[in-house]
């Protein structure tokens, strides 16, 4: 860390569009900016500007921005599982820009996160699973046309198949994803057959399944073995990690037996290894349907303080 050692955190009250009675909880990104802020954690509040048409475009489709833009066809503008509206629109545009600005902000300070979510199951030409625009990708291709880096990996330790950034990917080999999840994810549905349903590794695309009823034991050992491997194949000049909170074990979509504190075990081994390797690391928020939010508000904010333990 540099400066006055405190984690850039973007942020916008923007970020929360209004989409009525929804299973997302979108007032989670103020609840979790503001419990950051209730323990103390060494949060730099910042407002990220919004992705612009030229940032979204290095990734996705000329029509399907234009939908999201304008909501029409409707039903491109709401393949995300999301009623369209203006609000919507420019929702998206801040959370990538978010994630765009974490990364540069990591590139430069070792660490940084964005307090957003709604990337990985993105494709090119529509949206899925609350996930519009893949603003992992986002952030990553438009770091490489900045000439900031060459390879990264994204960590992704949602619950579900990360399917939109494995697409994305296919053509794009100096970006690596390792998706660990317990849930697989397809046309745009989430399925606990994790046996049968199951992707195709590839040179810079690998995945893994953890098996339904594991253990937090299980999930933390599964995630050991597989990081050192992802690093090695990647040699990556920056990790950016999808930090869900919906392996808890009371998520309505979670098969496994993981608890809060598996979770923040599970983070601090991630911050842990990223900094011993001295790979800069920037995170993003991700899944969490636990009727109490307040327990995915602080799986959130112990993914904070185990990044502050690493780094400051």
């Amino acid at each position: 860390m540099q400066g006055d050692r405190l984690i850039r955190t973007f942020f916008s009250d923007g970020f929360a569009a209004d989409i009525g009675e929804h299973v997302m909880p979108m007032k989670k990104f103020a609840l979790v900016k503001d419990r950051i802020l209730e323990r103390g954690l060494p949060a730099r509040i910042v407002a990220p500007t919004p992705a612009t048409d030229e940032q979204l475009l290095r990734v996705h489709t000329a029509e399907y921005v234009k939908a999201i833009a304008t909501g029409e066809p409707r039903a491109l503008a709401e393949s995300q599982k999301f009623p369209w509206s203006a609000g919507l629109a420019a929702s998206v545009r801040l959370t990538n820009g978010a994630a765009i600005h974490a990364v540069a902000a990591a590139l430069d300070d070792g660490v940084a996160c964005a307090l957003a979510s709604g990337y990985h199951h993105a494709y090119a030409d529509h949206g899925e699973g609350f996930c519009t625009f893949n603003g992992l990708v986002v952030a990553l291709a438009n770091a490489r046309a900045n000439a900031r880096i060459e390879r990264a990996l994204v960590v992704d330790l949602d619950l579900h198949y990360g399917n939109g950034t494995a697409s994305l990917l296919a053509t794009r080999p100096e970006l690596h994803t390792l998706s660990i999840y317990g849930s697989w994810y397809e046309e745009n549905r989430a399925s606990s057959d994790i046996a049968t349903k199951r992707a195709a590794d590839t040179e810079n695309c690998h995945s893994i399944a953890v098996p339904n009823g594991a253990t937090g034991a299980v999930y933390l050992d599964i995630i050991d073995g597989a990081l050192g491997p992802a690093i090695s194949r990647a040699c990556p000049d920056i990790i950016l990690y999808q930090a869900g909170a919906d392996p808890y074990r009371e998520d309505p979509y979670s098969p496994l037996d993981v608890g809060l504190e598996d979770l923040a075990e599970r983070d601090a081994r991630i911050f842990a290894v990223a900094r011993a390797a001295g790979i800069p690391i920037a995170w993003v928020l991700a899944g969490g349907y636990t009727k109490d939010i307040t327990k995915v508000v602080e799986v959130h904010a112990n993914t904070f303080a185990a990044a502050a333990q690493a780094f400051t």
